[in-house]
C-alpha cells in the first residue's frame, strides 16, 4: 500500500478512506451487511470467477473492513493488509498458510501463551515441529535451521520479559535460507516499530490492544506482500472463517486515529513509573525496553521509536507476594489485556502463560514473582500512588 503522507500522525487519520467515494461521510460508514447484490447473473459469475472487482459476501470482503486493511498496510509500509476476528485468528491463519505437515518453525524464546499452545496443537495434530531460540546472534539461529524450516516467528519486545530481538539480524539470516520471517508487533504498534522496514516479511497484531486502545474489541491484523495477503484471504480466512465484523472494524478505525497521541502518553507514563519502581524496596528487578541499562537497549535504538507502555517487574518473594500486591491495588485493574486507557496488571505465570509448562516458562524468564504492568493514560502520579501503597504491603509483611 503506497503511503500518501510522510507522517504517521496524518496516515492514521486519512489512509485507507476517501470521503468523496462514500457520499462525503467524514466517518467511514459501517457496511453492516452479510451479503451484496449483483446487477446481473453474469456479474455474479464474474465476481466469483475473479474476473470483476466487487463485493460478494462479507466473509470474503466488506468495505468497512477493507478500509481498516488498507490503513494497517499504510501504517506498516506493507503492500496489503488483512483483518481477523482475533489476534490468534491472525497468528493461526499466517502460520497455517506457511506450513505443511512435517515443517519446522523457529520461534523467539518467549511467546504469548496462546501462541505457544497453538504450536503445541500443530505439533500434536500435524507433526509441525518448532524450536525456541534467544536469537541473540546469528549463530543461535543458524544452528536450528533445518531443510524443513519454513518460518522464523518473532515477538519483540517479548511478552512479558521485555527482551528484544534484532529484526535486521534475523531477517538477513532468514533470507540466506529463503525462510519467511513473521513478527508479532502487538507490544509496539506501528507507531513505535515497523518490522517490514527491517527486512521482515509479515507483521501481526492483536488489534485488541494498542490498535483499538479502548478495551472494547477483540480482533487481529496482518500485513505484508500483496500476493501473500491475497492468499490468506482467499484460503485460510475464507475457509476457516475467522473474520472481523464491520462494526468492530469501524471501532478499530476510530481507535487508530488517536494511536500516536495515546502511544506518546503510554510511553511518557511508563518512563515515570519505571523510575519509581526501580527505587522501591519491594521490587527485585524492573524490565523496561526504554531503560538505557536494559541489556537490549542498543536494539531498541536501532528499530523502535521509544520504549512503549509495558513494564514487567519482579517482586521480592514469590507468587504469594506478587498476588498480594495485585490484591492490594485500588485504581489499577487486574486484567490480562494491554494497551487500554486504564492501567492493567496481571501475573503471567498463572494467567497469560499458564499453559506453558513450568520448566519452559522459567527458561523464558517468567518467574512466579513477575508482574506485567500495562501503563494507561491516567495521571502517572495517581497510578504510582496506587502502586506504591500496594508495594508497601510487601515491605510491611516482612517487617
Amino acid at each position: 500500500m503506497e503511503k500518501k503522507y510522510k507522517n504517521m500522525e496524518t496516515e492514521v487519520i486519512h489512509a485507507g478512506y476517501e470521503a468523496k467515494s462514500h457520499l462525503g461521510s467524514l466517518s467511514t460508514p459501517i457496511f453492516q451487511t452479510s451479503t451484496f447484490t449483483f446487477e446481473t447473473a453474469e456479474q455474479g459469475e464474474n465476481r466469483f470467477a475473479g474476473k470483476e472487482e466487487g463485493y460478494i459476501y462479507s466473509r470474503l470482503g466488506n468495505p468497512t473492513v477493507r478500509a481498516l486493511e488498507e490503513k494497517i498496510a499504510a501504517l506498516e509500509n506493507a503492500e496489503d493488509g488483512i483483518a481477523f476476528g482475533s489476534g490468534m485468528a491472525a497468528v493461526s491463519a499466517v502460520l497455517f498458510s506457511l506450513v505443511q505437515t512435517g515443517d519446522h518453525i523457529i520461534c523467539s524464546q518467549g511467546l504469548y501463551g496462546c501462541t505457544f499452545g497453538l504450536l503445541e496443537l500443530m505439533k500434536e495434530k500435524f507433526k509441525i515441529t518448532y524450536d525456541l531460540s534467544p536469537m541473540e546472534n546469528v549463530q543461535q539461529i543458524q544452528q536450528l535451521i533445518k531443510p524443513e524450516t519454513v518460518c522464523i516467528y518473532v515477538e519483540t519486545p517479548i511478552n512479558p520479559t521485555m527482551r528484544m530481538i534484532d529484526l535486521e539480524m534475523v531477517a538477513s539470516t532468514a533470507k540466506e535460507h529463503a525462510i519467511t520471517v513473521v513478527v508479532d508487533n502487538t507490544f509496539s504498534s506501528p507507531y513505535l516499530q515497523q518490522p517490514l522496514n527491517h527486512g521482515c516479511d509479515v507483521v501481526l497484531h492483536s488489534a485488541t490492544k494498542y490498535i483499538c486502545g479502548h478495551g472494547d474489541v477483540v480482533a487481529g491484523l496482518a500485513a505484508g506482500k500483496k500476493e501473500f495477503i491475497r492468499k490468506l484471504g482467499m484460503t485460510t480466512l475464507k475457509d476457516i472463517g475467522g473474520i472481523i465484523s464491520p462494526f468492530d472494524a469501524w471501532l478499530l478505525l476510530r481507535g487508530l486515529k488517536t494511536l500516536p497521541v495515546r502511544m506518546d502518553r503510554h510511553t511518557e507514563n511508563a518512563k515515570k513509573l519505571y523510575e519509581k519502581l526501580k527505587e522501591h524496596k519491594a521490587v527485585e528487578h524492573v524490565y523496561y525496553p526504554g531503560d538505557p541499562s536494559h541489556k537490549d537497549y542498543h536494539i531498541l535504538k536501532k528499530q523502535m521509536k521509544d520504549g512503549g507502555g509495558l513494564i514487567s517487574f519482579e517482586i521480592k518473594g514469590g507468587k504469594q507476594e506478587a498476588q498480594s500486591v495485585m490484591n492490594a491495588l485500588k485504581l489499577i485493574k487486574i486484567a490480562v489485556s494491554l494497551g487500554d486507557a486504564e492501567t492493567l496488571i496481571q501475573h503471567p505465570a498463572t494467567m497469560t502463560h499458564a499453559v506453558v509448562p513450568e520448566v519452559q516458562r522459567l527458561e523464558m524468564g517468567i518467574s512466579n514473582q513477575l508482574l506485567r504492568l500495562s501503563v494507561g493514560l491516567e495521571a502517572w502520579e495517581d497510578v504510582w500512588e496506587d502502586l506504591k501503597q500496594a508495594l508497601d504491603t510487601v515491605i510491611e509483611s516482612h517487617s
